[in-house]
Protein backbone atom coordinates (compact mmCIF):
# COMPACT_ATOMS: atom_id res chain seq x y z
CA UNK A 1 0.00 0.00 0.00
CA UNK A 2 1.09 3.23 -1.09
CA UNK A 3 1.51 5.97 1.33
CA UNK A 4 -0.24 9.05 0.19
CA UNK A 5 1.07 12.04 0.43
CA UNK A 6 0.84 15.45 2.84
CA UNK A 7 -0.94 17.34 0.59
CA UNK A 8 -3.69 15.03 -0.74
CA UNK A 9 -4.10 14.20 3.43
CA UNK A 10 -4.27 17.90 4.55
CA UNK A 11 -6.24 19.39 1.01
CA UNK A 12 -9.23 19.96 3.40
CA UNK A 13 -6.92 21.15 6.46
CA UNK A 14 -5.40 23.82 3.53
CA UNK A 15 -8.43 24.72 2.00
CA UNK A 16 -10.32 25.55 5.62
CA UNK A 17 -7.31 26.92 7.94
CA UNK A 18 -5.99 28.94 4.55
CA UNK A 19 -9.37 30.54 4.04
CA UNK A 20 -10.14 31.07 7.50
CA UNK A 21 -6.62 32.51 8.80
CA UNK A 22 -6.63 34.57 5.34
CA UNK A 23 -10.11 36.43 5.71
CA UNK A 24 -9.51 36.71 9.06
CA UNK A 25 -6.60 38.38 8.32
CA UNK A 26 -8.00 40.56 5.48
CA UNK A 27 -11.49 41.43 7.57
CA UNK A 28 -8.56 42.76 10.20
CA UNK A 29 -6.51 44.59 7.03
CA UNK A 30 -9.78 46.28 5.67
CA UNK A 31 -10.77 47.66 9.07
CA UNK A 32 -7.36 49.11 9.92
CA UNK A 33 -7.08 50.37 6.35
CA UNK A 34 -11.32 51.70 6.43
CA UNK A 35 -10.43 53.49 9.64
CA UNK A 36 -7.11 54.68 8.58
CA UNK A 37 -8.79 56.55 5.34
CA UNK A 38 -12.37 56.92 6.62
CA UNK A 39 -15.42 56.25 4.44
CA UNK A 40 -13.18 58.80 2.00
CA UNK A 41 -14.32 58.04 -1.58
CA UNK A 42 -17.18 55.36 -0.95
CA UNK A 43 -20.38 56.46 -1.98
CA UNK A 44 -22.34 54.13 -0.37
CA UNK A 45 -21.62 51.71 2.45
CA UNK A 46 -22.70 48.35 0.21
CA UNK A 47 -23.99 45.43 2.39
CA UNK A 48 -26.90 44.72 0.14
CA UNK A 49 -26.78 41.66 -2.27
CA UNK A 50 -24.24 42.01 -4.92
CA UNK A 51 -23.36 45.30 -3.33
CA UNK A 52 -21.80 43.53 -0.24
CA UNK A 53 -19.39 42.37 -3.08
CA UNK A 54 -18.82 45.63 -5.33
CA UNK A 55 -15.13 47.07 -4.30
CA UNK A 56 -16.52 50.13 -4.78
CA UNK A 57 -18.48 49.87 -1.66
CA UNK A 58 -17.24 50.61 1.88
CA UNK A 59 -18.35 46.67 2.94
CA UNK A 60 -17.29 45.66 -0.50
CA UNK A 61 -13.79 46.85 -0.12
CA UNK A 62 -13.68 44.91 2.71
CA UNK A 63 -15.23 41.91 1.72
CA UNK A 64 -12.72 41.52 -1.43
CA UNK A 65 -9.89 42.15 0.73
CA UNK A 66 -10.87 38.73 2.94
CA UNK A 67 -10.91 36.88 -0.66
CA UNK A 68 -7.96 37.48 -1.70
CA UNK A 69 -6.19 37.57 1.36
CA UNK A 70 -7.87 33.59 1.83
CA UNK A 71 -6.72 32.55 -1.46
CA UNK A 72 -3.45 33.85 -0.81
CA UNK A 73 -3.31 32.40 2.66
CA UNK A 74 -4.31 28.83 0.67
CA UNK A 75 -1.93 29.31 -1.60
CA UNK A 76 1.01 29.93 1.32
CA UNK A 77 -0.22 26.95 3.24
CA UNK A 78 0.23 24.90 -0.32
CA UNK A 79 3.58 25.77 -1.10
CA UNK A 80 4.52 24.87 1.92
CA UNK A 81 2.99 21.20 2.37
CA UNK A 82 4.53 20.30 -0.98
CA UNK A 83 8.03 21.67 0.59
CA UNK A 84 7.29 19.54 3.86
CA UNK A 85 6.35 16.62 1.81
CA UNK A 86 9.92 16.90 0.06
CA UNK A 87 11.72 17.03 2.74
CA UNK A 88 9.83 14.09 4.16
CA UNK A 89 10.59 11.79 1.20
CA UNK A 90 13.73 12.83 0.27
CA UNK A 91 16.57 10.25 0.99
CA UNK A 92 19.41 11.10 2.87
Amino acid sequence: MQKKSIVSRGYMLVLVGGMLTGMGNGSVFGIALMGFLGRGGFPDWGGWYGLAYDPHTFSGFIDWCMIVFGMAYVVILSIALVRHNALENSQG
